[in-house]
């Protein structure tokens, strides 16, 4: 962390004016602010509240590759974090970020941590969040796998797939829910059985705008009707009306690849790994042993 001149010389004057304020950035772009002190701050565009009654935990830092940790605890409440956006997920991986301010010059302030949220737990109308600093990501499994099954992930940076491209993406109304995991579309031609299995369903509009699910099954019900299930149920309440957007799936096999999205030249597998019976053959006195392939 940096501290400016200003706060330098404030905090080495024996009466500082100090708190802590945090902002709280979702995977939606939604952003929340709060602090420590009893009126309201703002800076960076952000309106920090004090009414939320989130504070945190003492930050331990260290020097190294040492993850940087701490906690933010504080009450469920209609006005900042709901329990209902906690269980559907909204805050899931939320980006925060902290401050030590002078509360009565908010310029001078400095940024003690940056990282994510991480678990969050809940209970008696309160909550408790785990929060990671950067260098956790460090800690993860680095590498590929050596499998038949592409490693990518369906448009991302190494499929690079392009699901722009007509046929494989459909945005329209609800028109059957049931418990927020089985739609059912009365005429939504165009599309093979099994299209969507594997892909992603995202709610644009309504309660559940901006929450996801892996679709299951996918599967025509007679002309043009079809009925598109999720393996698990979306976290927030669904109704006719309420806009989708249903993505083709991938199973990341070699042959999917090539023959449903055209786009072998990216495929991130090894679709010619031999298999567990090569690791069980050996030579037979019959045929040609003449250290060629064993399986002709």
């Amino acid at each position: 962390m940096a501290y400016s001149e200003a706060l330098k010389a404030h905090l080495a004057s024996g009466a500082t004016t100090v708190c802590r304020a945090w902002a709280v950035t979702r995977a939606d772009g939604v952003v929340l602010g709060f602090t420590d002190h009893d009126r309201a701050l703002a800076f960076d565009g952000i309106s920090f509240d004090p009414d939320s009654g989130m504070t945190a935990k003492a930050l331990s830092q260290a020097t190294g590759l040492a993850v940087d940790n701490t906690e933010a605890y504080g009450a469920l409440s209609s006005a900042a974090m709901t329990e209902a956006d906690i269980l559907a997920g909204r805050y899931d991986a939320a980006e925060v970020r902290s401050w030590l301010v002078n509360w009565a010059d908010v310029s001078q302030r400095a940024l003690q941590f940056r990282g994510q949220l991480g678990e969050i737990t809940r209970g008696e109308g309160a909550f408790s969040a785990e929060l990671r600093g950067l260098t956790e990501a460090l800690g993860r499994a680095q590498g590929r796998i050596f499998h038949p099954r592409c490693s990518a992930v369906l448009a991302d940076r190494q499929c690079r797939f392009n699901l722009a491209a007509p046929g494989y993406v459909s945005e329209r109304a609800v028109e059957v829910v049931e418990g927020a995991r089985v739609f059912r579309f009365a005429d939504m031609p165009g599309f093979d059985d099994r299209w969507f299995e594997k892909g992603r369903l995202t709610v644009l509009s309504g309660a559940a705008a901006g929450l996801a699910g892996v679709v299951k099954n996918d599967r025509l019900q007679g002309v043009g009707a079809r009925e598109v299930e999720l393996w698990q149920a979306l976290a927030a309440e669904v109704v006719p009306g309420d806009m989708l957007r249903i993505e083709a799936g991938c199973d990341r096999r070699a042959d999917t690849c090539r023959l449903k999205f055209n786009n072998f030249n990216n495929f991130r597998g090894f679709p010619h790994v031999p298999g567990e019976d090569w690791l069980m053959s050996y030579p037979v006195s019959s045929g040609a042993n003449d250290g060629g392939s064993l399986f002709r």
